[in-house]
């Protein structure tokens, strides 16, 4: 498989490390001082880059009806408009917040511990998350939808950065320490006890590996499609 890169930084890197050492080629590298790269030989391409560059990226792609899988946080104001202009296109496309495989099943559980608390209102839900210092944006993408899976299956209604004691809120917490790939922590907290799940990201392998999976499922595809579509869950 022929892969373009947007975005040449570590998670660039690392994809291609793996790329490589599951048969695949880079034909392209493109970063933000990059020229211009001819990118139509690509049977894929894999967008790690800057939210400022996502959706030019994406939209990159669509034209040169080249599939494209997207991690890049931080440009979600016009996910709507990327999966409209897909379909204009009949191009391919998958965005995940999280390409880690562990963390999708993380997603499922949240799930569904979210609906078995929803029954409890003795309980406050609480979010955290920690990345490294060099991460844009906050709180993370996987922040985002952990939340989101937690507001479709209760009575919340909406989550806010450093917010506490508001009724219908899911408060997030953020933190930038040196070095840590990703940690997410779903809390549930009562006056008598505290229920709470984890995920702890080792390294940045387990990302890139889930995003070279998702190329290679999506390469011959048409549409919209999302990881519980790669991983059929």
């Amino acid at each position: 498989m022929k892969i373009a890169l947007f975005g040449y930084g570590k998670m660039g890197k690392t994809i291609e490390r793996l790329a490589l050492s599951r048969g695949h080629e880079i034909i392209a590298k493109i970063d933000v001082d990059s020229v211009d790269n001819d990118i139509t030989t690509a049977d894929v391409a894999i967008d790690f880059s800057i939210p400022g560059e996502a959706f030019n990226n994406i939209s990159r792609c669509f034209e040169k009806n080249v599939p494209i899988v997207s991690g890049t946080t931080g440009w979600l104001d016009r996910f709507e408009e990327a999966t409209v202009l897909c379909k204009k296109k009949n191009g391919a496309f998958i965005y995940a917040s999280n390409y880690s495989l562990g963390v999708n099943l993380f997603f499922e559980l949240n799930k569904q511990l979210s609906k078995l608390m929803a029954k409890f209102s003795d309980y406050n839900v609480s979010l955290e998350e920690i990345h490294h210092t060099q991460k844009l944006d906050a709180p993370s993408g996987t922040a985002i939808s952990l939340a989101e899976g937690i507001i479709d299956n209760s009575s919340k209604k909406k989550w806010k950065l450093d917010v506490t004691n508001e009724e219908d809120t899911i408060p997030i917490v953020a933190k930038r320490i040196d070095n840590v790939p990703g940690t997410h922590t779903v809390t549930y907290d009562s006056i008598v006890d505290e229920i709470a799940i984890k995920h702890t990201a080792k390294n940045r392998d387990g990302f890139a590996l889930g995003a070279i999976i998702a190329a290679e499922w999506l390469q011959d595809k048409k549409g919209v499609y999302t990881m519980q579509d790669v991983l059929d869950i």
